[in-house]
């Protein structure tokens, strides 16, 4: 199989799972960033509860990645733009 028994530790606690190979970089560097905000969070607000921190985290990676998708959503509709307008450019010619 193509598949790795690994263990990430987040906030003081492993987990253990099985991933893919080509993934296991990945997962480990997702296991390293939580772990990094984690310890942002506690600096930066004094919290020690695991569980609002690791709320906090969870919360900053959903806005995140709604951040991400709207602007690919722009640049999405600027690219299908750019196409119609060259389709019309096209159309005219001939």
């Amino acid at each position: 199989m193509d598949e790795l028994s690994v263990r990430i530790k987040i906030a003081d606690r492993e987990y253990p799972m099985k991933v893919k190979r080509r993934e296991e970089e990945k997962v480990r560097a997702a296991g390293k960033l939580i772990n990094e905000k984690i310890k942002h969070y506690r600096e930066q607000f004094g919290i020690d509860d695991k569980q609002d921190l690791l709320a906090m985290v969870a919360f900053d990676c959903l806005v995140d990645k709604m951040a991400e998708e709207e602007t690919l959503g722009v640049i999405d509709q600027a690219v299908v733009e750019k196409v119609n307008h060259l389709n019309q450019l096209v159309s005219q010619a001939l």
